[in-house]
């Protein structure tokens, strides 16, 4: 079965002041969406409250991922469900090797009595890991402590990778990236989709959509979604940036507090 992703009129706050005003997007599988918009706009919010940050809370709205309620779920019970984020900011976790790290992550998701033998993980995790360029000693080393902003990115995708989730949330994983390291990324990322799988992309620069085509792209700004196209839209705010968009709509004061 097609994976369905349904955000519908959703509204976020931190800290008593509403972030996200009325979110609305459709993800099938694969298709990759991507969100762009200035700094300000809501866009990690959105990213941060999908998968359940106890930071954000959910004041109105409806989250299904083929037709199971999100938001009545804690955030391991959302991961178990097949919904990933792949952080802008990775977790430095001393004395958990990245190994360990995600064998237990793995059999976590595949449930008792399915786990995967320590032979069969091994031989996968190392096949990702010469995908991504990655040294196989990093798998040994604790998760993401030394790391630099790349190699974290490359591990974030790792995990994507050997997880196998249905719906993928990549937070500006561009961010930090020379361009070497953005093709390792963008063929990990093209080579995960399939009809079991949709992506949502936070990203600011179109540099990333070069090697990850999106389908659909969407302009976020106050808190909404406020003008979708294919990816040509991406590239004219590459060229022209946002005044436009602003323009066009009527908008004023773009940002609403967080990124």
């Amino acid at each position: 079965m097609s994976t369905q992703f349904s955000i519908n009129g959703l509204k976020a706050t931190i800290e008593g002041k509403e972030i996200l005003k009325g979110i609305n997007l459709n993800i099938k599988g694969g298709e990759i969406h991507a969100i762009m918009g200035p700094n300000g706009t809501g866009k990690s919010t959105l990213a941060s409250a999908l998968m359940g940050h106890p930071k954000y809370e959910v004041t109105e709205g409806t989250v299904l991922l083929n037709d199971e309620d999100l938001l009545e779920m804690g955030v391991d019970e959302r991961a178990r469900a097949g919904l990933f984020l792949a952080m802008q900011y990775p977790s430095e976790i001393t004395g958990v090797t990245n190994s360990d790290f995600l064998r237990s992550a793995i059999n976590a998701r595949r449930g008792e009595g399915n786990e995967l033998s320590l032979i069969k993980f091994i031989r996968q995790m190392e096949g990702k890991m010469k995908e991504l360029e990655m040294n196989t000693e990093f798998a040994h080393r604790y998760l993401n402590e030394g790391f630099s902003g790349g190699e974290k990115k490359r591990n974030e995708i790792l995990q994507m990778m050997l997880l196998d989730p249905k719906i993928v949330i990549l937070d500006e994983i561009d961010s930090g990236l020379d361009i070497d390291a953005l093709k390792i990324v963008a063929a990990g990322v093209n080579s995960m989709r399939s009809e079991e799988r949709g992506f949502l992309i936070i990203t600011h620069y179109q540099r990333l959509l070069n090697y990850i085509t999106p389908d659909f792209v969407h302009v976020m700004m106050q808190g909404r979604i406020v003008k979708s196209g294919g990816p040509e839209l991406a590239e004219r705010l590459e060229n022209e940036g946002y005044d436009w968009v602003k323009e066009e709509l009527g908008i004023v004061d773009e940002t609403v507090g967080q990124v």
